[in-house]
C-alpha cells in the first residue's frame, strides 16, 4: 500500500461559537492515518501563527453526528445551523480554555466515510503491531 491508500486529509469549515457575538469561521485540518487507526488529528486554523491540534478518537466524531457522546475535554454532539442545516457541535476544554464549534454534517461524514475505506470499523487492531508500540513507548 502507498501512503495515499493509508492516508486522508480534509480541510472542515468551522464556525467558533461566540457568546452573545456572530461567529467566527476558520479551518481546521482533519488527518487520518492507518498507522494510528484509532485517532483523527486535527489543527484549527485560528489566526495565530501555529495551529492549535487536538487528537480525536475516530468513533467520537463518528458518533457524534446521530447522537451526543463524549465527557470531560471533549463533547460532540448533532444539532442544526442557522438556516436549519445538520451540523455538529464540537466542544473542547482545556486548562487553557474552553471553545465550541460547529460544521456541517456532509463535510465531516465524507472525511469519516473516506476513513473507513482506509481501515474499516472493528479491525483497527489488525493495523497496529503492538509490539512495535511497546517498544516504542519503554525505550
Amino acid at each position: 500500500m502507498n501512503s495515499s491508500d493509508t492516508t486522508a486529509t480534509a480541510e472542515l469549515g468551522l464556525r467558533l461559537v461566540v457568546p452573545e457575538r456572530t461567529s467566527v469561521p476558520l479551518v481546521a485540518r482533519l488527518d487520518y492515518s492507518a498507522g494510528d487507526p484509532y485517532a483523527i488529528r486535527v489543527a484549527f486554523h485560528t489566526g495565530e501563527d501555529e495551529p492549535v491540534e487536538w487528537i480525536f478518537a475516530r468513533e467520537l466524531l463518528t458518533v457524534g453526528i446521530v447522537r451526543p457522546v463524549g465527557e470531560g475535554d471533549v463533547r460532540v454532539w448533532p444539532s442544526k445551523d442557522d438556516s436549519g442545516e445538520r451540523s455538529v457541535s464540537i466542544a473542547l476544554s482545556s486548562p487553557f480554555g474552553q471553545a465550541e464549534f460547529d460544521t456541517q454534517v456532509s463535510p465531516l461524514a465524507e472525511f469519516l466515510h473516506r476513513t473507513y475505506e482506509i481501515v474499516p470499523a472493528g479491525q483497527e487492531t489488525t493495523y497496529v503491531d503492538l509490539d512495535e508500540e511497546i517498544e516504542r513507548h519503554l525505550a
